[in-house]
């Protein structure tokens, strides 16, 4: 790594990193809940615990971090000591998400990921992307 902390240091940022609840996950159901979309959160009972799940219209919306879900990974692959270790948990959550988002379609659910940049920058598109989700869905249920 690029900084200068210790391993106990590391170890304890490490444990702090939350998988639900996230920053750009509540941004992302503030502006739902806003427009009147009802959901649920991390909904165990579909493949991969979507991290916003529209039931009513079969749509899982997943809200994925640069780093742990690999953006641009081939160009922003992890330098360091510890690469191997890198490399190899970021190639299997590439993988697992691949896997997570071809059984969910094939259980018939549309399938939504947007980046924390996205969300950050613009969450409008990411909404307006939803609610093209839902639009395609009532549309479909006519």
């Amino acid at each position: 790594m690029g900084d200068n902390i210790t391993a106990i240091q590391r170890r304890r940022n490490m444990q702090n990193i939350k998988s639900k609840d996230t920053a750009i996950e509540h941004k992302m159901r503030k502006a739902l809940w806003h427009l009147g979309i009802r959901y649920r959160k991390n909904y165990r009972k579909l493949p991969g615990k979507p991290d916003i799940c529209i039931t009513k219209y079969k749509i899982a919306v997943f809200c994925d971090s640069s780093f742990w879900h690999g953006r641009d990974y081939e160009l922003r692959k992890p330098i360091g000591t510890n690469f191997t270790y890198w490399d190899n948990k970021i190639r299997k959550n590439m993988d697992r998400d691949r896997q997570v988002d071809s059984r969910l379609e094939s259980m018939g659910w549309i399938v939504l990921h947007f980046w924390d940049i996205e969300i950050n920058k613009h969450i409008e598109e990411c909404i307006k992307a939803v609610n093209e989700a839902i639009l395609f869905r009532k549309i479909g249920s006519v």
